[in-house]
């Protein structure tokens, strides 16, 4: 799990403006690093289903918003 302090320093790396917090841009950075922590996790436990499923979700969700962020810029 991200910790609040690492999810802060995240969010203001990608921010467009001080109370920005949940841009298409911060909310990718934000899911490409628990994507990361979770695929380490995997890499360990490799019969964990459930991180898993949880895992391809955030995949499909950071993909989407991609797209969409594709589409728009």
């Amino acid at each position: 799990m991200i910790s609040k302090d690492q999810k802060t320093k995240i969010i203001k790396g990608f921010q467009s403006h001080q109370e920005d917090t949940g841009s298409v841009g911060v909310q990718v950075a934000v899911l490409t690093s628990r994507i990361h922590e979770l695929t380490e996790h995997l890499k360990e436990h490799s019969k964990d289903f459930s991180t898993r499923r949880g895992l391809l979700r955030l995949v499909g969700r950071r993909r989407r918003l991609l797209t969409y962020l594709k589409k728009s810029e």
